[in-house]
């Protein structure tokens, strides 16, 4: 397989439109030490560009937040040669100036999850990779730079909480992650975002915003299957814009996949299990992330 792709993660919507500009395209069925990933992976090629599209919920958006096999999915990248993932998702906004119909490239997560896999290396020993800084800034720039030279609103950075799910929050905990310096609110980024740090990977996020959290509440008296379908307009305004902005940074000219990256060697001070403590399988079997 190739090696040096760009990985996209993100939902069906982008993700069938974006394929359509994928030329020598194959479809993957890939099985991991981790399990299968969501579904299918989409390999082919972007201008000059080798990528891989894996859509995050599965065929028919089957897999709650919840129940994303997030280890599968950043295992199976790696082993098939990806090297950077552009990642996407839907958010609710905590600011009032993050507007639905936005995007956000974010650059900081708080993490609130509890039932997810959130490590590859829980049974193999203590390894523990640095996170200050979750995003790969020379991507992170890349995006910025490509953004403002679009006609769609982005902001520059932002934080955004993964809660649990897969129910929505309450207005107090919505309120809570205003006053702890959240800017979105989502599902999915975690642990996503780390899974791609122990795999040493380079990982950016786009955020999609489709709606102020119930922190606002929405103004009016409107029925609720109006106010979802403004909600679904949003995000499929904000699904344009990102569409927009993905195709441009795969066809402009930065160098998405560097192997001096600092994000390429993650795992270089990371393992702290003396080498005579490990298991030789299982260090066999993680082999991919170390490459």
């Amino acid at each position: 397989m190739a090696t040096d792709r760009v990985g996209i993660i993100g939902g069906s919507g982008l993700g069938d439109a974006l394929v359509e500009h994928f030329t020598d395209t194959e479809t993957v069925n890939m099985d991991t030490p981790f399990g299968a990933p969501s579904g299918p992976i989409t390999v082919g090629t972007f201008g000059d560009r080798e990528v891989a599209f894996l859509n995050r919920h599965g065929l028919g958006h089957r897999l709650n937040p919840s129940c994303v096999p997030y280890a599968a999915n950043i295992y199976a990248f790696k082993r098939m040669g990806v090297r950077t993932v552009l990642a996407s998702g839907a958010v609710g906004s905590l600011r009032e100036e993050i507007a639905p119909g936005h995007l956000v490239v974010v650059d900081q997560f708080i993490d609130k999850t509890v039932r997810r896999l959130g490590s590859f290396f829980d049974d193999y020993g203590a390894v523990h990779c640095e996170m200050a800084e979750p995003v790969c800034s020379r991507v992170h720039q890349a995006i910025v730079e490509t953004a403002r030279t679009l006609d769609c609103r982005t902001h520059d950075r932002g934080t955004y909480v993964c809660m649990e799910g897969p129910q929505f929050s309450t207005r107090a905990e919505s309120l809570m992650h205003r006053a702890g310096g959240g800017d979105l609110i989502g599902m999915t980024a975690m642990p996503e975002a780390k899974l791609a740090r122990e795999a040493q990977m380079c990982y950016t996020l786009v955020a999609l915003v489709s709606d102020y959290d119930c922190w606002r509440p929405p103004e009016g008296t409107r029925e609720k299957q109006a106010l979802l379908a403004e909600i679904m307009a949003n995000l499929g305004t904000a699904t344009e814009n990102c569409l927009e902005l993905m195709r441009a940074v795969l066809a402009g000219t930065a160098d998405l996949v560097d192997s001096e990256c600092s994000c390429r060697a993650s795992l270089g001070l990371a393992v702290w299990t003396p080498q005579g403590g490990l298991d030789a399988e299982k260090t066999l079997k993680l082999a991919p992330l170390f490459e």
